[in-house]
């Protein structure tokens, strides 16, 4: 009996100081990422039930953050107004293939994809907004007709601007041309996800902010989650943090109000994870509608996207020996949330910064490979 006992304890030191020393390789790279000069703050959150992880860190040189702080998501915000979506197809009350004119008002369509002399604008399903295969251009980066700015532009130099979404659609119409017929190719544009948030609020009756509380946010308990300028979180945490576009901090501007169905969503790590799992274990939408959202199309090399979703295949991506995958999404703020199959992991942070998109996916790289080569 005593070898045994001893055996066990020998057992759990070793699995103490193993999850030790995994924790401090990862906690050692995330405050190398931080000691950059043009990296102001940082959340990182790791968490695997079936190998023990949950890790959360949070660094800021410039306010106050901790583990839970809220951060703004930017494109991540396109799972949950996809996952709404999927949401009100298993209440049947819409399908994937169902044109967009059913549910939109005609003047707001009218004129909307106008593309090589024929109008478009009624052969638009929710299946091609979802997957960025309608054609429509991307009011945020694309150049204009005129040259006059796009709204990336117009958040800076008008910062006080309140943006509805009619507002974007009629810029988009009157200020961007199609790029291609709808399903016959792909462009990424949140011109798409303000149309499907405006579809939501149709199909639904409610504001697209409650909609997400009630459907996502309270049945989940994502307790710090909101949209941006319209919302609040269900339980008081700290304020949003501020993240920047070289030394210029963007958290504060009305004119985010921009950024709304396809980036305007407020949330935590935990939040983020929280909405990742219940997704894969099917607790938000079937598990019929969820395969049939990732129904994947080629994005770029080592990327495809589903609806509202993307799926990377980190060899491609980074060049490196690893038959990593990820499935979930990022954003423009160096914003993400993913879930790794081959090693049962969960990873979601930011970097707060417009500039190190590519800087928090190599951190998401390395620490992965961390907990790979930990195996």
């Amino acid at each position: 009996m005593k070898t045994i006992l001893l055996g066990i304890m020998f057992i759990l030191g070793w699995s103490c100081n193993s999850q030790q020393t995994l924790n401090k390789a990862i906690i050692d790279l995330f405050k190398t990422e931080l000691e950059k000069e043009n990296i102001n703050s940082g959340i990182l959150h790791v968490y695997s039930k079936s190998r023990g992880i949950n890790l959360q860190i949070a660094k800021s040189k410039v306010d106050t953050i901790n583990n839970n702080s809220p951060f703004y998501t930017a494109s991540v915000t396109k799972m949950l107004t996809a996952a709404a979506i999927g949401i009100l197809k298993d209440e049947h009350k819409l399908n994937f293939n169902d044109k967009v004119a059913q549910y939109l008002p005609e003047a707001l369509l009218r004129d909307l994809h106008l593309f090589d002399g024929k109008d478009h604008s009624k052969d638009l399903t929710i299946a091609h907004l979802l997957q960025h295969t309608s054609g429509l251009p991307d009011y945020f980066t694309d150049p204009t007709n005129d040259g006059s700015p796009n709204v990336i532009n117009q958040i800076l130099t008008n910062p006080q601007k309140s943006w509805s979404a009619e507002a974007l659609i009629t810029f988009t119409k009157q200020k961007m041309t199609p790029l291609f017929s709808p399903g016959t190719s792909y462009h990424y544009t949140d011109t798409e996800y303000v149309l499907l948030a405006l579809i939501i609020e149709n199909v639904s009756g409610l504001p697209f902010h409650q909609f997400l509380k009630q459907q996502i946010f309270q049945p989940l308990q994502m307790q710090s989650a909101y949209i941006n300028l319209k919302s609040a979180p269900i339980k008081e945490t700290l304020p949003m943090t501020k993240f920047y576009a070289g030394n210029l901090e963007l958290s504060s501007l009305t004119s985010l109000s921009a950024d709304w169905g396809g980036g305007g969503l407020v949330a935590s790590t935990k939040d983020l994870i929280t909405f990742l799992e219940a997704y894969h274990n099917d607790a938000i939408v079937t598990k019929t509608t969820r395969l049939a959202m990732q129904n994947w199309v080629n994005e770029t090399e080592g990327m495809d996207y589903g609806f509202g979703i993307r799926k990377v295949f980190m060899n491609a991506v980074t060049g490196s020996d690893t038959d990593i995958e990820l499935i979930g999404h990022s954003g423009s703020t160096a914003a993400f949330v993913w879930y790794c199959p081959q090693l049962d992991t969960y990873i979601s942070g930011t970097l707060n910064q417009l500039e190190a998109s590519k800087s928090a996916f190599m951190l998401i790289h390395d620490v992965l490979q961390i907990i790979e080569r930990h195996d």
